[in-house]
C-alpha cells in the first residue's frame, strides 16, 4: 500500500486543471463540467484535461480491488462514440458490471481533490472510511481504444497503480466489452460460475463456438455490411471472423467497412452508430445497396444499430428498440418451444427514448412486461437483473440480454420431452454463451441478430415490418442552467420548473398518439426534448412547441 508521500509524488506528474470539475457519469465515464461556460462535447471530456482523472481512477481501482479482497477490477480508457480528440475512463467491477453506484461519489471525490496533498489525504481517508485492508494485494486489468491520447492516459493510470503497488496487466487495444468479458473471466476462473478463458482469443473462441451452435445448421440469409466507425471494433471484428465458418462453408458473409485505425482523426467521422442514429442515414462510405443488411458499431464497439435502403430508396433504421423486440420475440418463442415458458419470465427494459410503438408491440403482441428506467446503461442493466431473462437496449443500440442464475440453472438442467423441445433448448443454451451478459457488446449483438434472422428466414424488410415506428423528433435546447430542470418518473415528467410539465401535458393532449418529455443533459447546459406523434408533421410541431416552453423556462 502506498504512503501519502508516495501518492503525492506520483500525482505531481499529472496535475489537476485548476478550473475544472469532474463527475462520474451515467455510463461510468468521467465528464468535463463547466456549468457556466460554452457546452463541451456530450458525454466525455477533452483528452488533454484527463491525465489527472485517469491517475485518480487508478487509485480508486486499487482501493476497490483491496476492498473486494483482491478481486480483479477493470479500467477502460475510451470515449465511445465521441470525436477523436475526446477521451474518457471507466471502472469495471468483478463480474464485468459497471462500478457499484455507491462508489461513484468516491470517484468524484478523488478526481476533484484540489492538490496532490489533498488527494493523498482523501485517499487515506477513504482507506479508513471503507475499511480497506492494506495487506490485500490489489489487482487491475486495463485496455484502451484507438485514440491517439490513449497511450498518454495509460501512463497516468500506470503511475497510480505503481504508486499503490497494484498488480496489473495491460491488454493494450480491446473493445470495451472485451475488457468486461476478461474481467469477469478472471474473477470466476476455477469456480462454478466460470465465464470463459480470460484472453482475447478466449473471447473469440467462445463467441464463435456459440454462434455455430445457435445457428443449428441454418445458413444466414445473405450477408451483412458492418461499418466499424474506424475504431477498435474493426480489427477485432476481423479477428472474430477468422474464428467463424467461411462463406464457402456456409458461414456468414461479413463485409467490413470503415476500419481504418491508422488515422485516429477518422474515428467516428461520418460513420458509426451515433452518426447513423442521429442523422437517420447510412455512412457515405458504406455504399449500401437496396435491401442490403447493414450495421454500424460505435468507436469502442459497445453499441450497434442496423439499417437498410428500401426498394423505393428510403432509409430504414433498425435501432436498439428493434434489436430488443427481436431478441425478446425470439427468446420468448424458444422458451415456449422448449417447454420452459412457465419457468423463464422474460422482461424488456427501456428508457423514455424508446419509441412508443416498440413498447406497445412488446406489451400487446409479445405480451411481455416492460419496465422504463432512467437513461444510462447502469440503470437498464440493474433493472434487467430483476427478470429471469432481462432484455435491455437503449434506442442508440447499447444493450444486451441478462440471464439470472436461476434461469441458467433451469436452462442447463431441464430435460426436454421431445425432439422439438430439444432443438429449442439447444439454441437457448447456445444463446446464453453467445450473448455477452456483462455489458452491451456490438460484436456479440451482431451475431445474435444474425442467428435470429437465420432462424426466421427474414431479411431486414421482414424485421422492419414487425411494427411501425411512430414519427419522432429529438431537439436540443440550450439553457442558462440545466440543473433547474428536475425530472421524475424515469425522466418522463418534469418536477421543476413548476408548471412546465402541466404545459407539456396540455400540448401533448392535442396530438394523436402524442408523447413528449424534456430531460436535462448530463454533460452540458442543454435540455433534450423528445416528441412523437401519429404523423411526421405533428411530431415536428409538438417537439418545436415543447422546445419553446423549455427555452422560455430556461432563459
Amino acid at each position: 500500500m502506498a504512503s501519502e508521500n508516495g501518492i503525492t509524488a506520483a500525482s505531481a506528474k499529472f496535475p489537476k486543471p485548476a478550473d475544472k470539475t469532474f463527475q462520474y457519469g451515467t455510463a461510468g465515464y468521467f465528464q468535463t463540467i463547466s456549468p457556466k461556460s460554452t457546452p463541451a462535447h456530450p458525454s466525455l471530456g477533452d483528452s488533454s484535461l484527463l491525465d489527472s482523472v485517469v491517475f485518480r481512477v487508478g487509485l480508486l481501482a486499487a482501493l476497490r480491488s483491496r476492498k473486494l479482497n483482491g478481486q480483479v477490477i477493470g479500467v477502460m480508457i475510451t470515449a465511445s462514440h465521441n470525436p477523436p480528440d475526446d477521451n474518457g475512463v471507466k471502472l469495471v467491477d468483478p463480474m464485468g458490471e459497471m462500478l457499484e453506484a455507491s462508489w461513484e461519489s468516491h470517484a468524484t471525490t478523488l478526481a476533484n481533490a484540489s492538490s496532490d496533498q489533498e488527494l493523498a489525504k482523501a485517499y487515506a481517508k477513504l482507506e479508513v472510511d471503507l475499511m480497506v485492508k492494506s495487506a490485500v494485494q490489489a489487482r487491475v486489468v486495463f485496455a484502451r481504444d484507438t485514440r491517439a491520447s490513449g497511450p498518454r492516459l495509460v501512463s497516468a493510470l500506470v503511475g497510480a497503480l505503481e504508486a499503490t503497488k497494484t498488480e496489473y496487466t495491460d491488454y493494450k487495444l480491446l473493445t470495451t466489452p472485451q475488457l468486461h468479458y476478461i474481467t469477469r473471466c478472471l474473477n470466476t476462473k476455477g469456480t462454478d460460475f466460470e465465464y470463459g478463458d480470460p484472453t482475447e482469443d478466449g473471447y473469440y473462441e467462445k463467441t464463435a463456438t456459440a454462434f455455430k451452435a445457435a445457428l443449428g445448421g441454418r445458413k444466414p440469409n445473405g450477408g451483412v455490411t458492418v461499418d466499424c466507425a474506424n475504431g477498435v471494433g474493426g480489427p477485432k471484428l476481423r479477428e472474430l471472423v477468422k474464428h467463424l465458418a467461411s462463406v464457402a462453408e456456409g458461414g456468414l458473409d461479413i463485409k467490413i467497412v470503415n476500419d481504418d485505425v491508422l488515422k485516429p482523426e477518422r474515428l467516428n467521422h461520418q460513420c458509426g452508430a451515433d452518426f447513423v442514429k442521429t442523422g437517420q442515414r447510412a455512412p457515405p462510405s458504406s455504399q449500401a445497396g437496396q435491401l442490403t443488411r447493414c450495421a454500424s458499431l460505435d468507436g469502442d464497439a459497445d453499441r450497434i444499430v442496423y439499417y437498410f435502403i428500401d426498394s423505393d430508396g428510403t432509409f430504414r433504421l433498425l435501432d436498439g428498440d428493434r434489436i430488443a423486440t427481436l431478441a425478446a420475440l425470439f427468446i420468448g418463442d424458444l422458451a415456449k418451444s422448449a417447454g420452459l415458458s412457465e419457468k423463464l419470465k422474460v422482461g424488456v427494459v427501456q428508457t423514455a427514448y424508446a419509441n412508443g410503438a416498440s413498447t406497445d408491440y412488446v406489451n400487446h403482441h409479445l405480451k411481455l412486461p416492460v419496465v422504463c428506467t432512467n437513461t444510462g446503461v447502469k440503470h437498464l442493466h440493474h433493472a434487467a437483473t430483476k427478470f429471469e431473462v432481462g432484455v435491455y437496449f437503449e434506442a442508440n443500440g447499447h444493450g444486451t440480454v441478462v440471464f439470472s442464475d436461476l434461469a441458467l440453472k433451469r436452462i442447463t438442467k431441464y430435460t426436454p420431452q421431445s425432439p422439438a423441445q430439444s432443438a429449442a433448448l439447444g439454441t437457448l443454451r447456445a444463446l446464453t454463451k453467445l450473448i455477452n451478459q456483462t455489458v452491451g457488446d456490438a460484436l456479440s449483438d451482431l451475431l445474435l441478430v444474425e442467428v435470429i434472422l437465420a432462424h426466421k428466414g427474414w431479411g431486414p424488410k421482414e424485421w422492419d415490418l414487425t411494427y411501425t415506428d411512430l414519427p419522432n423528433r429529438l431537439v436540443r435546447v440550450e439553457v442558462r442552467d440545466r440543473y433547474i430542470f428536475k425530472a421524475v418518473d424515469a425522466e418522463r415528467k418534469l418536477e421543476s420548473p413548476l408548471g412546465v410539465q402541466g404545459q407539456i401535458d396540455a400540448l401533448v393532449g392535442k396530438y394523436k398518439n402524442g408523447r413528449s418529455f424534456a430531460r436535462a443533459s448530463g454533460t452540458e447546459d442543454a435540455v433534450r426534448v423528445y416528441a412523437e406523434a401519429a404523423t411526421r408533421g405533428e411530431a415536428d410541431d409538438l417537439a418545436s412547441k415543447v422546445a419553446g416552453l423549455v427555452r422560455q423556462a430556461g432563459s
